[in-house]
């Protein structure tokens, strides 16, 4: 598994987990804040299976 995501890609995706996570214990308290969890780990691994699927790359190729 290479990366596949850029640098800024990787930050928001852990922003955006870490916030999903957050609902879980404050605003709506769902389940579904869990949902977060997905897009903290692709964020920290640097590779996204989906943006392979679909041949998406954000980071910059290395020669």
């Amino acid at each position: 598994m290479s990366r596949n995501e850029g640098t800024i890609d990787r930050v928001l995706r852990v922003i955006l987990g870490l916030v999903l996570i957050s609902l879980v214990f404050v605003g709506p308290q769902t389940v579904w804040g869990w949902v977060g969890v997905v897009p903290l780990l692709t964020g920290l691994v640097g590779y996204c299976p989906l943006y392979s699927v679909f041949g998406i790359r954000t980071c910059p190729m290395k020669n």
